[in-house]
């Protein structure tokens, strides 16, 4: 593997910023659901004004204003980029905790991309969070793992590890986060086949709690509709047939590892497309060759009329 496509590969585990979203509906379908928390993935953030030089506001989901113009009060917030499941689950129900106390919310929906989804499972299954949740969507989360991590670990020698940590954690932390502390081995562990074996293990599905997942796939992983994670997908490819999640991925998880509780499918893509790949299923920056926007209300409005 070359350092260029080991590079993307870690970057890739998760999305990246977003500037604008796509088309959706604008008839105020959301009002009346439940308040909507997103929950972002590895090398993500909340919503707002980041500390990257020369961004303005940029967002890790393109459609969280699309959702509140909907009529949904809508909840970004932002949790160690780099970290464990059980460490970005607890910094998850903190948050959580404190914006439904200041707004008298009792209970909230939430909608987590990538690791975003396998923070809240453990949130709601073992930081006693299940009776503040009603329903919990995950988008493009590795809930069997995501054989890209193995990969990575593996073609990192062990003694090489603690140096290339050092660098993406002290690049994440700069460029995101003012200085707080990452865990890059700590979160790729968090994702591989073996890390959520012993995840699924002991972070049983909650009473109560109402689970759907959505995935994406990639056709053909060309890079004018997929110039980010193109390169890695023959990679995740390769490695979901070799941990046998086979072929089907979103060029970082395979599809299999995305299903979880009610299996809703992937987006609706026309026929120009070669489908939604990982970043795509968060935010539109790499190309917007699906409506994202109704993507999200679709899947807002499942969990309005299950929660």
């Amino acid at each position: 593997m070359s350092i260029r496509t080991l590079l993307s590969a870690l970057l890739c585990l998760s999305g990246v910023a977003s500037l604008s979203a796509g088309a959706g509906s604008s008839t105020n379908t959301l009002k009346g659901t439940y308040p909507i928390v997103l929950s972002h993935g590895m090398f993500g953030w909340g919503q707002g004004p980041q500390t990257t030089p020369g961004a303005i506001s940029l967002n890790y989901f393109s459609a969280v204003d699309y959702l509140r113009q909907q009529g949904a009060a809508v909840y970004v917030p932002t949790k160690s980029a780099l970290s464990s499941n059980a460490s970005r689950g607890q910094e998850l129900k903190n948050l959580i905790n404190q914006w439904m106390a200041a707004n008298n919310y009792t209970k909230v929906n939430i909608m987590g991309h990538s690791q975003g989804g396998l923070d809240a499972r453990y949130m709601i299954s073992n930081l006693g969070m299940a009776s503040k949740v009603a329903v919990l969507t995950t988008i493009a989360t590795p809930h069997r793992g995501a054989p890209l991590a193995n990969i990575v670990l593996n073609v990192i020698p062990s003694w090489l590890q603690p140096y290339v940590a050092t660098v993406f954690n002290t690049m994440t932390s700069l460029a995101l986060y003012g200085g707080a502390k990452q865990d890059l081995i700590s979160s790729l562990s968090s994702l591989t086949t073996s890390g959520l074996a012993s995840f699924n293990a002991t972070t049983p599905d909650a009473a109560g709690v109402k689970y759907y997942s959505y995935g994406g796939k990639v056709t053909i992983p060309d890079l004018i509709q997929h110039p980010l994670v193109g390169t890695v997908c023959p990679v995740t490819g390769i490695g979901g047939v070799y941990y046998g999640q086979g072929l089907d991925s979103d060029c970082v998880v395979p599809l299999s590892s995305a299903k979880w509780g009610t299996w809703m499918g992937t987006p609706s893509t026309p026929i120009t497309s070669t489908g939604v790949d990982h970043v795509q299923s968060a935010n539109n920056i790499m190309g917007s060759w699906f409506d994202l926007n109704g993507f999200y209300q679709s899947m807002a409005l499942n969990a309005k009329n299950h929660q």
